[in-house]
């Protein structure tokens, strides 16, 4: 029941997170509106045959940083500072994945 309160009992904090909400999914939908016929400098480069070799690089370092990085650190769970590192590497890996992804689909 607290949950539908928290408008009445906190507008300001309600009203900057969904302000916050907006700053984040403004750029995305602007950039899934733009026309695919546009092709920008840094889209081209980054669609390129060199692109899709410089994230395999991307990959393999990636993958010995934090595959054989966090295998050095002694293992205290996810809240210990290594967890921290770890998440940074998840997310981290997902962005140079999917950006491999797209230079590869991409022409």
């Amino acid at each position: 029941m607290q949950l539908f309160t928290l408008i009445l009992t906190q507008p300001v904090q309600v009203g900057i997170s969904i302000l916050l909400s907006i700053a984040i999914v403004l750029p995305v939908v602007f950039a899934a509106m733009s026309p695919e016929r546009r092709r920008v400098g840094w889209v081209r480069r980054i669609t390129s045959s060199n692109a899709r070799a410089f994230f395999v690089v991307l990959i393999v370092v990636w993958a010995l940083a934090f595959g054989v990085g966090l295998q050095m650190v002694p293992h205290e769970g996810a809240n210990s500072p290594y967890g921290g590192i770890a998440l940074i590497a998840l997310f981290s890996g997902f962005f140079i994945m999917m950006g491999f992804l797209w230079s590869v689909i991409g022409e």
